[in-house]
């Protein structure tokens, strides 16, 4: 749908943002970036906690004044012209009916009223709510709450239609029927709106519905990764296609290090083959922990986002704990749910060394670089290989920084599993040393 060599409906040119704070110094939300939203296309944004989703939308949108560089709409880098946002909060005058509520932007832009009551009622039956125009928001469900929002917004027939977080206040239910209405609507060309874009933390959210997805980094915020979905709607999250870029995404956003082009998805979908295998970041215990979580739960499946909320921790820090767990064995993700596989529960249910003995024998044959140390230490003599040696294996595909933290991890994981002991100052791995044969037995026979 998108019109290539069209003018943007808005182009962002090197827009930053920025503060200064008091001793001279600055503080970077948004580093330096280019950005452009077409006539026909549904652009997702998605982005770890801190990169600046929701600031990147503010200022695109004209809510906000970046701090250097320009915004365009339609060519005018002054007036932001016909734009429309849904936020996550339904934001509706509680002394309203749904129908004022519609009504209130036009209100806003001295719409005479009967041209205000055709186009709300216009809207409320795009969103499904006719027959709902009298009634007040505290009679509402939060599904139609919303749905009172997209009306509200679509009323303006925005030329671009922004939506923060949307469906994230919403039961999984609701906002799965709220995503396949959009999706319709938009389909069949009954939204008043020229593009969407929309700010989501749900991968699989992204991939059934946008045309484009922007992965940001943070610290500062930056586009990591710039792709369209070429799968065609209605979408299947269990095609193989649909799977594969969800992985891309979770592997963008998990892995921060790493360059995006090396496991980027072609035309059909599938990633490129990656030379080098990247370690999560995540310790053994936090791991087990989870297996733990995973192994109690009745269901022994869990969707990812209530998993967070009820551990209090941000989707972000536990998803490198997550991709661990996958690369081992021990779980499956899939549709946005976690489930424990048998591995996992033996793993969670055994003692200390049973936990030890199953980590060792799944790190060796899931992880590259546990399986090239341990192999090299068997195959040396004096059973002992310099850390150097790895790290100049690693060199050809990770930053400084990035090496640092794989050795760690691959330290940790190794020396938790008992498959190798480190010396820190000779920067030295080797072999533990055999058990010494107890002598008691011995002591007995030659009493005897």
């Amino acid at each position: 749908m998108t019109h290539a060599g069209s003018q943007p409906l808005i182009s962002a040119q090197a827009i930053e943002k920025f503060y200064d704070t008091p001793d001279g110094g600055r503080i970077q939300v948004i580093a330096p970036l280019d950005l452009t939203v077409q006539e026909g296309e549904i652009v997702a944004l998605l982005g770890p906690s801190g990169s600046g989703k929701s600031t990147l939308l503010r200022m695109l949108s004209g809510l906000s004044k970046p701090s250097a560089g320009k915004v365009y709409w339609s060519g005018n880098p002054e007036n932001p012209g016909n734009l429309a946002i849904v936020f996550q909060s339904f934001a509706l005058f509680p002394w309203l009916t749904v129908q004022e509520n519609v009504e209130a932007p036009l209100e806003a832009r001295a719409i005479p009223p009967s041209d205000r009551e055709e186009r709300s009622l216009a809207a409320l039956e795009t969103v499904g709510l006719a027959g709902y125009e009298g009634a007040y928001p505290k009679e509402l469900s939060g599904g139609m709450k919303q749905r009172v929002g997209f009306a509200r917004a679509l009323v303006v027939e925005p030329e671009v239609l922004f939506m923060d977080e949307p469906f994230s206040a919403l039961d999984v239910l609701t906002a799965e029927n709220l995503r396949t209405q959009v999706i319709e609507l938009w389909g069949d060309k009954k939204l008043p709106t020229r593009a969407i874009f929309i700010v989501t933390h749900n991968i699989e959210e992204a991939v059934l519905l946008a045309d484009r997805i922007i992965v940001l980094g943070k610290n500062p915020g930056r586009i990591r990764t710039d792709f369209h979905v070429t799968l065609p709607q209605p979408r299947d999250r269990k095609e193989p296609a649909f799977e594969r870029y969800v992985d891309y995404i979770y592997k963008v956003l998990t892995q921060p290090a790493l360059d995006p082009a090396q496991f980027e998805p072609s035309a059909d979908g599938k990633p490129a083959r990656r030379k080098q295998q990247m370690l999560p970041h995540a310790l053994p215990g936090g791991i087990a922990g989870l297996l733990e979580i995973l192994f109690d739960d009745e269901a022994q499946t869990v969707d990812i986002y209530r998993l967070a909320d009820d551990l209090a921790l941000e989707l972000d820090d536990i998803l490198p704990t997550l991709e661990a767990a996958q690369l081992l064995g021990f779980v499956l993700v899939s549709e946005g749910d976690v489930t424990i596989t048998e591995l996992g529960k033996q793993f969670a249910d055994g003692g200390i060394t049973e936990k030890q003995e199953i980590f060792g024998l799944a790190a060796v044959d899931h992880v590259n670089l546990l399986n090239q140390i341990t192999r090299a230490l068997n195959a040396k003599k004096n059973h002992s290989v310099r850390e150097e040696f790895f790290r100049d294996m690693l060199d050809e595909y990770f930053s400084s920084e990035e090496i640092d933290r794989q050795m760690d991890t691959a330290i940790n994981w190794g020396r938790y599993a008992g498959l190798f002991e480190y010396d820190a100052d000779e920067r030295k791995f080797y072999l533990p040393e055999p058990d010494e044969p107890e002598a008691e037995p011995a002591a007995k026979a030659e009493a005897e």
